[in-house]
C-alpha cells in the first residue's frame, strides 16, 4: 500500500482521539463558566453560539442546517439572540482561551514532546483540509492558528472534528435520515442510550416515536427500537463511508508520521479521559480510549 494512502480504519482511530481531546468545551465546567463570563446566557447557548461563531453571527437556519440532529426549538432559544450578548470574536476568544487552560490541567504530567508532536503533525493535517461542502470545517479553518502547542492542537482538533462531521451530515441526507431519525438508529444500534440522546438534543418522546416509525417503515428498525440487519448494516456502513470521506486531510502526513501522531494522541486522549469530565457514554458517542495506547 503507498504510503500516501491513508486507510479509513485509521482515520477513525485518529478522529476519536481528536474528538476526545475537542470535547472538553462541551464537558469542563470551567469552559461553560468562560462562555458566560462573555455574556452567553446558560449552557446551551454557550454551545450554539461557541460552535457557530467561527461562521459570523449567522441566524438560526444556518445553525440548524449545519448542527443537523438538534431539536429545531433548542437553536431558536439561543440564536441569533447570542449575538446581542457577544460578538463572535469575544465568543471564540473565549471557548479558545479556556479550552486550553482545560487541557493544560489534564496534561500537566505529559511529556511537553508528546504535545507538540501531535500540534505539529494535527496541524499539518487540519491545513490540507479543502472547505467545500465543509460549512464548519472551512470555517474553523480559516481562523488564525495559535501559536502556544496546547493551543494549536486543539484548533486542529476542532477543524478536523467538523470537517468528518460535515461529512456525516451530508451521509445522512443522502440516505434520507434526519436528525432524530439518526439517532433512533443510533440508539437502536446499542451506540448511544435513548434517554441520553433525547435529553442532550431535545427531542420529546413524540418527536422519537414519529422518527422510530419512519424507520421502521424502510426497515431499519423493529418496533421495539432495536435496529433490524438492515439499519445495523446501513449504519455501519455510513460510518465507513464518513471515516473515507474524513481521511483526505492525514494524507498530508506520511504513514509514519500518521503513527506518531496517532501515539501521541492515544496519550493525550486518554489524559483527557481520565481527568472524569467526560463522560462515557456520553451523547456525542465517542468511546473512551483504550487502556495502553491506540
Amino acid at each position: 500500500m503507498s504510503d500516501d494512502i491513508v486507510h479509513p480504519r485509521d482515520t477513525r482511530v485518529l478522529g476519536q482521539h481528536l474528538e476526545i481531546i475537542h470535547a472538553v468545551v462541551y464537558f469542563a465546567p470551567g469552559v461553560d463558566q468562560a462562555l458566560r463570563e462573555v455574556g452567553l446566557q446558560g449552557f446551551w447557548m454557550g454551545y450554539f453560539g461557541s460552535r457557530a461563531a467561527a461562521m459570523g453571527p449567522v441566524g438560526a437556519a444556518v445553525v440548524k442546517a449545519t448542527f443537523y440532529n438538534f431539536h429545531p426549538a433548542m437553536v431558536d432559544r439561543a440564536i441569533p439572540d447570542a449575538w446581542a450578548y457577544a460578538s463572535p470574536a469575544a465568543i471564540l476568544a473565549a471557548r479558545h482561551e479556556a479550552a486550553g487552560r482545560v487541557l493544560r490541567s489534564h496534561w500537566r504530567a505529559v511529556d511537553p514532546q508528546v504535545i507538540e508532536t501531535a500540534a505539529a503533525l494535527s496541524v499539518r493535517a487540519a491545513v490540507a483540509i479543502v472547505g467545500e461542502g465543509r460549512p464548519l470545517a472551512a470555517a474553523h479553518r480559516a481562523l488564525p492558528i495559535p501559536t502556544a502547542a496546547v493551543d494549536r492542537l486543539f484548533w486542529a482538533a476542532t477543524a478536523l472534528r467538523e470537517h468528518r462531521g460535515d461529512a456525516h451530515v451530508a451521509l445522512l441526507v443522502a440516505h434520507g435520515i434526519d436528525g432524530c431519525e439518526a439517532h433512533g438508529l443510533a440508539s437502536g444500534t446499542d451506540r448511544v442510550p435513548k434517554e441520553m440522546l433525547q435529553r442532550a438534543r431535545g427531542w420529546s418522546d413524540e418527536d422519537w416515536n414519529a422518527a422510530c416509525e419512519r424507520l421502521a417503515q424502510r426497515g431499519l428498525v423493529e418496533v421495539s427500537g432495536r435496529a433490524t440487519a438492515r439499519g445495523t448494516e446501513l449504519r455501519a456502513s455510513i460510518e465507513a463511508q464518513t471515516d473515507a470521506r474524513a481521511a483526505p486531510p492525514y494524507a498530508a502526513l506520511s504513514g509514519v508520521e500518521r503513527v506518531a501522531l496517532r501515539r501521541a494522541l492515544a496519550v493525550l486522549s486518554s489524559a483527557v479521559a481520565e481527568g472524569e469530565q467526560l463522560p462515557f457514554p456520553n451523547p456525542i458517542g465517542v468511546d473512551r480510549p483504550a487502556p495502553g495506547g491506540p
